[in-house]
């Protein structure tokens, strides 16, 4: 059973940053930065649970072959929250304070 998987509005923010700073060096990359991120969420809506914790509350899945995770907050069995999509050399933690 596939969970439904909201992106909260700072994270669905950080995710057009990111692309419009790719397609601005290569339409290509950009292109694979949004499938990646695009398989990303679809491996959280089939198996949250299977998911790296990081507390009692979020969990993390990495973005392959971009410098990218997704924080998920999962909000019930059948609804997960994406808070942040975090580059993984910056600013740690910084999405906590999301609700």
């Amino acid at each position: 059973m596939a969970v439904r998987v909201l992106f909260h509005r700072l994270a669905a923010h950080e995710y057009r940053e990111a692309r419009d700073w790719y397609a601005a060096r290569s339409i290509a990359v950009s292109r694979r930065f949004c499938d990646a991120v695009d398989r990303c969420v679809h491996r959280i809506t089939q198996s949250p649970a299977a998911l790296a914790t990081l507390d009692d509350r979020y969990r993390w899945a990495r973005v392959r072959r971009f410098p990218y995770v997704l924080i998920v907050r999962t909000d019930g069995p059948e609804s997960s929250m994406i808070v942040a999509l975090a580059h993984t050399s910056r600013r740690p933690g910084y999405w906590r304070r999301r609700k």
